[in-house]
């Protein structure tokens, strides 16, 4: 089994930017994201703008980047490509473990709303708006999620999770908010599936969490998180051209990752590793 980076990023704090220039660029992140959802709604003007595909991820991905840039600087992303090995293994354990737990907190809900209110479960017929824009090129939808994993692990877990990685305290509570805003920010599964929209949201927040614990006991790997990233997403496009190469897919990375997580348990008889 590759060695761990139990300490994490840093043992110590580090002097850095303040936490009033951090949250200005979380500030900037969270309103350019939610502005696809608003703006060109408000204003339709802007749709020149937001309604094609380089506006969007100039909006979404660019503005973000060039704002945590000159705030806060590239310190937390300074690891992005060590520990290739522990982050592999890291990556596949949290992300095999916290798939097979969302797919049974899917489960659940799905009974919950089978019991509490049965018609609110025709809401998961709508389609995935996401889905819906890649029908007409799914492959390049396939090809640009590597692209987009790697921007939104570069932002929400290099910089938004990163930043306190070198500040004293758990690593759990950070994980933990900074997973809730990456969930929240994708508003579309409330605008879409309204009542029974918590179902996505717990999987995008553990999804969220498995990429930040991967950041954190990898001592601060981007690529395997952009990687694993890229290849959740590719697999969902994936579907509108073999719902079976689909399923291959995300279901092998996941029970890859399942064993893993097993076999760590079983090696250290414990979830995490020592120093967590």
């Amino acid at each position: 089994m590759p060695p761990t980076v139990s300490q994490g990023v840093a043992a110590t704090p580090l002097p850095g930017p303040s936490i009033g220039r951090y949250a200005t660029g979380v500030v900037i992140t969270v309103l350019a994201v939610l502005s696809q959802y608003i703006v060109p709604v408000r204003w339709p003007a802007t749709r020149l703008l937001y309604g094609n595909l380089p506006g969007d991820l100039f909006i979404v991905y660019v503005v973000p980047v060039a704002a945590f840039a000159a705030l806060v600087g590239a310190g937390p992303l300074r690891h992005w490509r060590d520990h290739l090995g522990s982050a592999a293994w890291e990556g596949l354990r949290w992300y095999g473990a916290l798939s097979l737990l969302a797919l049974a907190v899917t489960f659940g809900a799905v009974l919950i709303y089978e019991i509490v209110d049965p018609s609110a479960l025709a809401l998961l017929e709508r389609t995935n708006p996401a889905l819906q824009a890649a029908e007409g090129d799914p492959w390049l939808y396939v090809a640009l999620s590597f692209l987009v994993g790697a921007f939104e692990e570069t932002i929400f877990r290099g910089w938004i999770f990163g930043f306190w990685t070198d500040r004293p305290g758990s690593w759990l509570v950070p994980a933990t908010w900074t997973s809730a805003v990456f969930a929240g920010v994708h508003l579309y599964y409330g605008i879409t599936y309204a009542a029974v929209s918590p179902v996505f949201f717990s999987s995008l927040f553990l999804f969220g969490f498995a990429l930040a614990a991967t950041y954190r006991f990898s001592g601060g790997n981007l690529v395997v998180p952009a990687l694993l990233h890229g290849v959740h997403d590719a697999g969902a496009y994936l579907g509108l051209i073999s719902p079976l190469a689909s399923d291959v897919v995300e279901y092998s990375v996941i029970l890859v990752g399942g064993l893993i997580a097993l076999i760590t348990y079983v090696r250290n008889g414990t979830a995490a590793p020592p120093g967590s």
